[in-house]
């Protein structure tokens, strides 16, 4: 076992292809060490911030790092990082490499922990970096490093966060509209369709919306396509009419006028900061922190 308070160099192991799950450093996630743009993640990951003080941007959310600050970024979201005023272990996933186990993933984007909190979780992402680096391609490694990301990711999400208070029906009302949005935002951006797939009246998707985000359901969904845009536009050089035909807009010019509702700038604007050093133009309004990450600030 690794000592607590210590924590293993993050290494590939040497010779070996992408594996299922492996860690990595900050600098291991992208060719540009200055980190000038957005990396469009295709992995799940836990950033273990292990020295250095500054931000993290998480879908265009800057979130301030010091040692202790884990990271919660999914595949398909986009990162960008204060390099090299950070170091970091990354524990990173293929989305499937779970599959089959009893976990609930419901871990926040920024928790800074402290304490034996603080170090237990170093110990476990110390110990998968060091059995991903001893192990990789024996028989047993898949099964044993599963299951250290399992305990890993449980123990995180046993966190102090008043997660097990009860939800309100319309919490779990907008839970659901998400999760059905997510599923089918590149298709349609009409709250009748969600609503016909959930069983229930626009008027009930809204109530429930404005209860939890104060948004309309209208909001949510736009929001979420103005989102996948946006890291479109921040980590790729796909043409901006491609990336409005991805989405569902059949012209360039109302793909242009509905981003530029939502955003504020052009996607051509948008594109062109993106390689600035200060945070890029922010999704707007601004996605709600989520309930756990807001506990673990305060």
């Amino acid at each position: 076992m690794v000592p607590p308070g210590h924590l293993a160099t993050a290494l590939p192991a040497a010779g070996a292809g992408p594996a299922e799950i492996d860690t990595v450093t900050l600098c291991d996630l992208t060719s540009d060490p200055e980190w000038r743009r957005h990396v469009l993640l295709d992995r799940e990951l836990i950033v273990l911030t292990t020295g250095g003080h500054g931000l993290a941007e998480v879908d265009f959310r800057a979130l301030p790092c010091r040692p202790g600050t884990l990271l919660r970024v999914r595949a398909g979201q986009v990162l960008r990082c204060a390099v090299p005023r950070l170091t970091a272990t990354v524990v990173r996933w293929h989305p499937e490499a779970l599959h089959g186990l009893d976990v609930d993933d419901d871990v926040p984007t920024w928790v800074q922990l402290a304490g034996e909190d603080e170090d237990a979780v170093i110990n476990e992402v110390s110990q998968l970096t060091v059995d991903s680096r001893r192990h990789q391609g024996t028989p047993a490694a898949r099964s044993l490093l599963r299951h250290q990301l399992s305990v890993l990711l449980l123990r995180l999400g046993m966190l102090p966060s008043g997660a097990g208070r009860v939800a309100r029906p319309e919490e779990d009302t907008f839970h659901r509209l998400r999760r059905e949005v997510e599923r089918g935002y590149q298709h349609t951006r009409r709250v009748e369709d969600y609503a016909d797939r959930l069983g229930c009246s626009v008027r009930t998707l809204t109530r429930a919306c404005l209860a939890v985000s104060g948004r309309s359901a209208k909001q949510v969904v736009d929001e979420r396509v103005a989102l996948q845009a946006s890291r479109l536009l921040a980590a790729t050089d796909e043409p901006i009419a491609r990336i409005g035909r991805q989405l569902g807009f059949s012209e360039p010019t109302n793909f242009g006028r509905f981003f530029t509702r939502e955003v504020g700038v052009s996607p051509g604007a948008f594109r062109a900061a993106r390689e600035q050093p200060a945070p890029a133009p922010m999704v707007r309004p601004r996605p709600p922190v989520d309930a756990r990450s807001d506990a673990h600030r305060r």
